[in-house]
């Protein structure tokens, strides 16, 4: 798949930062950014909105027809479906609990990165996920596999549903993130694994400026 530009790839596991650090990277550099995460629980919450059982025909048919943007808004990067405004609905639990099932679908795959190639194919783009640097954009000018401990992102995440008012269990955070690190690394197709010319950037110990600043001197040296 050749761009015109540069393309910053960020994969890595459930709650690593990718997200908020992929959205301030390609502030910083003037690019656009593609949460491809975003993209599939946007699939998962249109097939459990529809109520139709899950199978993977049925998933695959809505992830073919499914019509996904993005639109920067200040700190936020709010994701649309089909013209709808999503951006917090494929946050919920539901979604969070369904969305490797649907990731790991042939179909689902085919038809996200289809999209995720035609969204960045003019380049100077920051994407981040779990393939983007093994499948999507494997010739992509930056790779990066950011990650943390599973205590730090169970940490992370504990606090995020705490500020939102959810009732949350750090224990069963941790669990939950263990069982989708295990499922996200172990399927067949597209598992999660750092690419061979990816820059590891563990985490754990660094603030999200810290991190920013580490991704910025990475994509600088390298364009």
């Amino acid at each position: 798949m050749m761009t015109t530009g540069f393309v910053v790839a960020i994969d890595g596991p459930a709650g690593a930062g990718k997200s908020t650090v992929a959205r301030l990277v390609a502030e910083e550099l003037g690019y656009a950014y593609i949460d491809t995460g975003a993209m599939y629980r946007a699939v998962t919450l249109k097939m459990i909105n529809s109520g139709t059982p899950f199978s993977p025909e049925a998933v695959g048919r809505i992830a073919r027809n499914i019509h996904i943007s993005f639109k920067p808004d200040g700190k936020v990067n709010r994701v649309f479906a089909d013209g709808l405004e999503i951006t917090e609905a494929i946050r919920s639990t539901a979604v969070t609990d369904a969305v490797s099932k649907v990731a790991a679908l042939g179909a689902v795959r085919e038809a996200m990165v289809a999209q995720q190639r035609r969204l960045g194919q003019e380049g100077n783009v920051v994407l981040d996920g779990r393939d983007i640097g093994t499948v999507v954009f494997p010739q992509a000018g930056c790779k990066i596999f950011l990650t943390a401990s599973v205590a730090e992102r169970a940490r992370r995440r504990y606090e995020e549903l705490k500020a939102k008012g959810q009732p949350v269990d750090l224990e069963q955070i941790k669990h939950d993130i263990e069982v989708r690190d295990k499922k996200d690394s172990e399927r067949a197709l597209a598992p999660l694994k750092q690419a061979e010319d990816a820059v590891l950037v563990d985490t754990s110990a660094m603030t999200v400026t810290q991190v920013v600043a580490a991704i910025l001197k990475l994509v600088r040296e390298r364009q």
